[in-house]
């Protein structure tokens, strides 16, 4: 896991479906990657996919 200090400034965006809840995660587009992070924890780190397989994740989302 990559500590969060490098995509602090990224253009994060949160999903449309979230609740208010608090149970949401954050994506935000880099060089090559694409970071994830959790909204409650925003200073926690990242998990990052490849583009690739970020896109190939989210077209079999239902």
């Amino acid at each position: 896991m990559e500590r969060s200090e490098g995509v602090r400034d990224a253009a994060w965006r949160t999903a449309s479906y979230s609740g208010t809840e608090g149970e949401c995660v954050e994506v935000a587009p880099l060089p090559g990657v694409t970071a994830v992070r959790d909204t409650k924890d925003r200073d926690g780190g990242t998990l990052q996919f490849p583009t690739v397989a970020w896109r190939a994740f989210t077209a079999n989302l239902v």
